[in-house]
């Protein structure tokens, strides 16, 4: 028998989450009491847990950030900031890879995500999946704690989410175009994104409609055909929408929940709407940097970044550790950039 038992041991071997072993341990409520037995008398095999605040006599945590693998400026941009944030991490006693998986095949992602079960820790943005919901939870039953990072997976195992409240930010762009509207005259807000199984945009696009039907119902809402990612394609596929699609003069915003907004922003211009209606995407890069000091976007939605990757470090070494409240991340709030507050 062990003298002190893991976390990561109990979890495994009773076949439940490192989160829900935490909450039994620290008599918190929520837990099924058959559940709980279990786990006590995996504890009383193995021997006492570790106690909060003991001190490490171990190597460095390896912890992994796992993102999708396409070419976005917003994905580099998060990948720039985990590798500036080498100094906070070695501090931290914390060495970090970062893997880059085509989020395209999700089979093929889950089977790349497996194959780190030599990490004490995941900090993931990945599709809603099935395949990678069953790869998180053998991680989680294997040991390795895992938090979701800007885009949730829910009903896995994962043991906290790591962005802001997506469905709040589209909640915001939703308020936003609605308050430069016209009832009565330029009363259709458009509504684009693309083919997608990643939580954050279907979450964007969920509160963008409740909005609108629960305050503003004089205004219309209408679904533009998925934008390819790319711009030139996004460019194309709106520009035919809009040829023939909706009422030009009738349109008074756009809200692009994903990529390609400038694309999106292009095809409005060819259709003689530049400066005469809102638009609204996300993430704050430099092509959206120009595009707010061009107007041709009224307003960006932005997280911040720096803030979110070093959280999901934290909370996974504070599971490590066995740290009473890991779980307690306070998300980063949804930030409204315009061409008048860019640094």
């Amino acid at each position: 028998m062990a003298l002190t038992a893991t976390i990561s041991e109990i979890a495994r071997l009773a076949g439940v989450g490192t989160a829900t072993v935490d909450r039994v341990l620290n008599r918190r409520p929520g837990v099924n009491p058959e559940t709980v037995q279990r786990v006590m008398q995996v504890v009383a095999q193995l021997g006492s847990p570790p106690q909060p605040g003991r001190p490490r006599a171990t190597e460095n945590f390896r912890f992994a950030y796992v993102l999708p693998g396409d070419e976005f400026p917003h994905l580099a941009r998060i990948e720039r900031q985990i590798a500036q944030s080498a100094g906070d991490f070695r501090h931290q006693h914390i060495t970090e890879v970062t893997n880059r998986v085509d989020a395209g095949d999700p089979a093929a992602f889950a089977s790349e995500l497996s194959k780190l079960r030599d990490c004490q820790g995941i900090a993931l943005m990945a599709p809603d999946m099935p395949p990678i919901k069953l790869a998180i939870n053998e991680l989680v039953r294997a040991g390795t704690h895992v938090v979701t990072l800007f885009s949730d997976v829910a009903g896995s195992m994962r043991e906290t989410y790591i962005g802001m409240d997506n469905r709040a930010a589209g909640r915001t762009a939703g308020l936003l175009l609605a308050r430069m509207a016209r009832p009565g005259t330029r009363d259709t807000l458009l509504l684009s994104s693309q083919a997608t199984r990643m939580s954050a945009e279907i979450d964007r696009r969920i509160g963008f409609a409740q909005v609108i039907e629960e305050r503003f119902p004089q205004l219309r809402i209408v679904r533009t055909p998925d934008l390819p990612a790319d711009d030139a394609g996004a460019t194309s596929t709106l520009k035919h929408f809009l040829d023939g699609g909706v009422e030009l003069d009738r349109v008074s915003g756009l809200y692009n929940v994903g990529t390609g907004s400038a694309g999106a922003v292009q095809a409005l211009a060819d259709a003689g709407l530049a400066g005469q209606i809102g638009v609204i995407a996300h993430e704050f890069t430099d092509q959206h940097r120009a595009l707010l000091s061009a107007g041709g976007l009224a307003y960006v939605l932005h997280q911040d970044i720096h803030y979110s990757v070093l959280a999901a470090a934290r909370v996974l070494r504070a599971l490590c550790e066995n740290v009473r409240g890991a779980l307690n991340v306070v998300l980063p709030r949804v930030e409204i950039l315009t061409a008048e507050n860019l640094d």
